[in-house]
């Protein structure tokens, strides 16, 4: 059962309608108070102010949480499940070929933020979107949200799906470190491995320590109030989720906007606190010799221009440290991207990435600039 949009807002309605009814009731029976006038004003005002706050809680949260069961009902997902340790996950592939691309989505993401790029990609070779545990349509697993839990159960997806290698792996930011572990743990499985402005192990390495001390004591208490405020719905409230995400299918645009509605905070932060033993698993990881790798990276000058210089330089030395995994590595600056480049650059990937699964079967003349780094 979903805790954040099913029970959070059943437990505010379940409080909220006792809450007011008391209120009310206290505020009917004033009149025959023995209070003076004044107290009896501030009294009302008060317990007024505590009916709105209650009913805004109460009514928001489930306003919400009947309109994210109503749009599910009426979309299911695409594709499978597959039980996996007892809990079940949730695979969608497309195409046919092989290699198959396996498609890993970044922290607190789910298979939907490829939808740009799987329609296009699948028209070359098979391409698998999956929901890791808790997240999209997949059941949440216990235990912590590390690279080597993840790689563990993606392993036992792909074979319960019966997705058999050959697989190129292709992931999104914090999907670099489970990319690396699964390449490390299952070499036969891989034909290549696509980094998708991804993050390299501790990345916290990179930067000064007292700037890496304070954006890690930030992360809890930003965890804690996007959790709320995705319970009550506020995004909601706003908008947010009844504008289709621009360039995407109508349906996957539909469905990828009332995602950004049902955020899974606890999962996400899960992952966030899990990052630095992730690192730890990974930092040991490769190289792989000549495995092919293709790296995508967001526009450095994009990023300065939206973020702080110290934090574009570091995120650029991971970028280029990513080549050494591999002597048949390259990498592409995304020109004007910035962190999602799968969204904003997806002409990028959709040419890049078929010609990559061509170089691999044999079928397109291997490239002559491995070890560089371009700007497209």
């Amino acid at each position: 059962m979903d805790l954040d949009y099913i029970v959070l807002p059943a437990i505010f309605l379940a409080l909220g309608i006792p809450v007011i009814w008391l209120i009310v009731r206290r505020v009917h029976s004033l009149s025959a108070m023995r209070y003076s006038a004044a107290r009896k004003v501030t009294e009302r005002i008060v317990l007024s102010e505590v009916v709105l706050l209650a009913t805004a809680l109460a009514g928001s949260s489930a306003f919400n949480a009947i309109a994210l069961y109503c749009f599910r009902a009426v979309n299911p997902p695409p594709g499978a499940f597959y039980t996996v340790n007892g809990y079940r996950m949730h695979i969608n592939c497309a195409g046919s070929g092989a290699p198959t691309i396996v498609l890993e989505a970044g922290l607190g993401d789910d298979a939907l933020i490829w939808g740009k790029v799987q329609p296009v990609l699948a028209e070359t070779t098979r391409v698998c979107a999956y929901d890791r545990a808790g997240l999209g349509w997949s059941d949440p697993a216990p235990g912590p949200r590390d690279a080597d839990h993840i790689a563990g159960e993606l392993h036992g997806l792909l074979l319960e799906a019966k997705v058999n290698g050959p697989i190129v792996l292709m992931g999104h930011s914090m999907a670099g470190l489970v990319m690396r572990d699964y390449a490390t743990r299952y070499p036969a499985d891989i034909a290549g491995i696509v980094f998708v402005d991804a993050t390299t192990p501790l990345a916290g390495r990179y930067l000064p320590p007292a700037i890496e001390a304070t954006r890690a004591s930030s992360d809890g208490p930003r965890w804690v109030l996007l959790r709320l405020a995705f319970v009550l719905g506020l995004p909601r409230l706003v908008g947010v989720c009844s504008r289709p995400t621009p360039g995407f299918e109508a349906q996957a645009g539909k469905s990828l906007a009332e995602d950004t509605c049902h955020l899974h905070a606890g999962v996400a932060a899960a992952e966030e606190e899990s990052i630095d033993l992730s690192g730890q698993e990974t930092v040991h990881t490769g190289p792989y010799g000549e495995l092919p790798i293709l790296i995508f990276s967001q526009d450095p000058l994009t990023m300065s221009a939206h973020g702080s210089a110290v934090w574009t330089k570091a995120w650029n030395q991971m970028q280029e440290d990513l080549k050494k995994l591999s002597t048949r590595s390259r990498r592409i600056i995304a020109k004007g991207s910035r962190h999602h480049v799968q969204i904003d650059r997806a002409d990028l990937i959709e040419k890049e990435v078929p010609l990559f699964i061509e170089q691999i079967r044999g079928t397109a003349p291997q490239p002559i600039d491995y070890g560089s780094t371009i700007t497209e």
